[in-house]
């Protein structure tokens, strides 16, 4: 006669297993999160499944497969509106293919919703109404009041809800944060030629969304103005877009983003004031940059020899305007930031944190690129 899982054979079964034996029993014949909790017994492999596998869905499995390989998560699955891609990226990763969201969400304890930004707020709500953290892509949702109900559910039921904003995640924007703490104008660029993917939306929501993000996060004060332009070239929506936002504080951040470019750029560039005013330029792409700043005491101006010779890792002063103006280059130790964004999702589930990127975070940039949206599509 076979094993009935009923809670009476469960206890007959705790009772007498070793301790670390009768948690695992009470978790396999009682597999819901919330009494695993209650129990204190919650294991550190928190299990994370992918909604999605398309060009972006694809990299989140790929990591997930690498975490489960760390022994730092499990990874269950993955789903896709496509069957035969869902089989094609299990079976690449040995992992099940789920026939639906719900099947998904039975054996996961977070998601990964990586799918067209017009299914986001439906397929999230769905997993955040089953008890599931979630890590949903950028743009969160296509409207505002999709967003506010999804970071309403999530904190009602104390879940995490974390989105896909990877550029926080950059180490570039980690050194940002300690080098330039007094930030008085910021310049954004971020170009990429069309692409063949997030085409239902425009280069606001697609790609200047990021710039939005970082810049709201790292300024730390509220938008008080936004002045916006921007043009359609290939597609129905803008595809070229400028803005310039002027902060309660007052610094003032100027944005451009393309999908019409011949070149791939992702660059950021702040003066920041204070005792110690300095400039920074950096590359999100190569995680590379230079800080600019007034030379100290007895940095004597490089010869020219040293000028014309200099490796982009070397340190340079210049005489300009009577001063002399030290160049340096950034130290950053360079990572995948959507690497480090995963880790830290399943790092925030697994300890109940406030994710970097929280729900709220993110519906506040969201609502900054619906007013710029709104001034592209009223201009003449």
């Amino acid at each position: 006669m076979g094993l009935k899982q009923g809670p009476q054979l469960g206890w007959v079964f705790f009772l007498y297993w070793s301790s670390w034996e009768r948690i695992r029993c009470a978790v396999a014949f009682f597999p819901t999160e919330s009494f695993r909790l209650r129990l204190g017994c919650m294991s550190n492999q928190v299990r994370v499944a992918v909604i999605g596998t398309g060009s972006l869905g694809k990299e989140h499995a790929r990591i997930y497969a690498d975490l489960a390989k760390a022994g730092l998560a499990e990874f269950t699955g993955v789903f896709d509106a496509n069957p035969e891609a869902a089989r094609t990226h299990a079976a690449r990763w040995g992992v099940r293919a789920f026939a639906s969201v719900a099947e998904a969400a039975e054996v996961s304890d977070a998601l990964s919703v990586v799918t067209p930004t017009v299914t986001h707020h439906a397929i999230a709500r769905e997993l955040l109404s089953l008890g599931r953290h979630v890590l949903v892509e950028k743009p969160m949702t296509d409207n505002s009041d999709q967003a506010q109900d999804l970071v309403r559910l999530a904190q009602e039921k104390g879940l995490v809800l974390q989105v896909g904003h990877v550029e926080r995640f950059n180490p570039v924007f980690s050194y940002l944060e300690q080098a330039a703490p007094f930030p008085k104008f910021i310049e954004c660029h971020r170009l990429s030629p069309f692409p063949a993917r997030s085409t239902d939306i425009g280069v606001v929501l697609d790609l200047m969304i990021h710039d939005l993000d970082v810049v709201m996060a790292f300024v730390k004060s509220p938008v008080v103005s936004v002045d916006a332009v921007g043009i359609p070239v290939l597609s129905r929506s803008e595809d070229i877009a400028n803005a310039r936002l002027r902060f309660a504080n007052g610094c003032v951040a100027n944005l451009t983003a393309s999908r019409i470019s011949p070149e791939r750029m992702r660059k950021i560039r702040v003066f920041s004031g204070g005792d110690h005013p300095v400039y920074i330029s950096l590359d999100y792409r190569v995680q590379e940059g230079f800080l600019y700043r007034l030379a100290r005491d007895g940095e004597e101006e490089s010869s020219l020899l040293r000028k014309l010779l200099s490796a982009k890792e070397s340190t340079i002063v210049s005489e300009f305007a009577g001063k002399r103006i030290v160049r340096e280059p950034v130290p950053i130790n360079k990572d995948e930031p959507l690497k480090l964004e995963l880790s830290d999702f399943v790092a925030c589930v697994r300890e109940r944190q406030v994710p970097k990127v929280s729900g709220a975070q993110a519906k506040a940039a969201l609502d900054v690129a619906f007013e710029i949206v709104r001034q592209i599509q009223a201009s003449p």
